[in-house]
């Protein structure tokens, strides 16, 4: 299998991370909204990636 699958899965769980990392009692608290950003656009990105080389290989036989 694709060591790149692997990759993309851990981006993916990284960005659920990051949406649900909490930051309100700490210093950080003023950059929640960038890390939540941050983080649905890393899961819907490599999601789609991860559906198109479904897709791609799918077709590819």
């Amino acid at each position: 299998m694709n060591s790149r699958i692997f990759l993309f899965l851990a981006t993916i769980f990284s960005g659920f991370a990051l949406i649900r990392i909490p930051l309100a009692d700490t210093f950080l608290a003023s950059i929640e909204p960038v890390t939540t950003i941050i983080g649905v656009l890393a899961i819907l990105l490599f999601s789609l990636v991860l559906i198109y080389y479904g897709v791609r290989n799918l077709f590819s036989k």
